[in-house]
């Protein structure tokens, strides 16, 4: 394996296993182990945990060593730590608080987007509730996934506002949360791929009102669906 490569799993391995909660806070990554366990060079460990440190997640300081940061000082939207983190016991909070700062961007950014959205951004808009229509059986499938994820990226392009659509990665977090955490139905809600058709109607039609308020109604009811089928579920504990 490349020294490339090899810095990848090391940074993929270490990440996942502090953003789930098997590397505890405090925690020590000691370099001798680390060679050892992945039978790399010190310089490739090095890169890996620049990379780690760029995110928040560890900490490298002399004679103490490589430290395991806690979860308030990691990089809250990157999309790394977004994904390593719903593998890891605190999953249902972090969803619901991804769910909470949706609600305060998507509604905005469809009314932006009922604005200033392009002739092909509407098109695409369409096309994504078509594919999300014709998916809707397998709604839990990463096939409807990319329809969805399609709308919801076009819709915060087309706010045509910078700060809104870098938020991207947030939200494609809470679907593909949703998706691959079985926390979505396997058939697709009728009220939901109407809202999403309205909103698209909204954005062609320049009609930011309804744009807005199909959108909230989507939030909401995507963090309310979430709810009801997490229910009484227990979390996962670290392994």
């Amino acid at each position: 394996m490349s020294q490339n490569a090899l810095h990848d799993v090391i940074v993929e391995r270490w990440g996942a296993d502090i953003g789930a909660g098997r590397r505890a806070p405090g925690s020590r990554i000691v370099m001798d182990e680390a060679v050892s366990e992945f039978d790399a060079s010190r310089g490739a460990i090095r890169e890996a945990v620049r990379v780690l440190e760029s995110l928040g997640l560890v900490v490298s300081r002399q004679r103490v060593g490589i430290l395991v940061q806690p979860p308030e000082a990691w990089s809250p939207y990157d999309e790394r730590v977004l994904r390593w983190r719903l593998d890891g016991p605190g999953r249902a909070d972090l969803l619901q608080s991804l769910s909470e700062l949706r609600a305060a961007v998507e509604p905005v950014a469809a009314r932006l987007a009922a604005k200033h959205a392009t002739p092909e951004q509407c098109g695409a808009l369409t096309a994504s509730v078509i594919g999300m229509a014709s998916t809707s059986r397998s709604a839990d499938t990463d096939e409807y996934l990319a329809h969805d994820i399609a709308f919801h990226t076009t819709l915060l392009q087309a706010s045509r506002n910078v700060m809104l659509s870098s938020l991207s990665p947030i939200v494609v977090a809470v679907l593909e949360g949703r998706t691959h955490h079985a926390l979505m139905p396997g058939v697709a809600d009728p009220e939901a791929l109407r809202l999403h058709g309205e909103v698209a109607a909204g954005v062609q039609a320049g009609d930011a009102e309804l744009a807005e308020s199909a959108m909230r109604a989507i939030v909401a009811e995507s963090s309310e669906a979430m709810e009801s089928i997490h229910g009484g579920r227990s979390e996962p504990a670290p392994e």
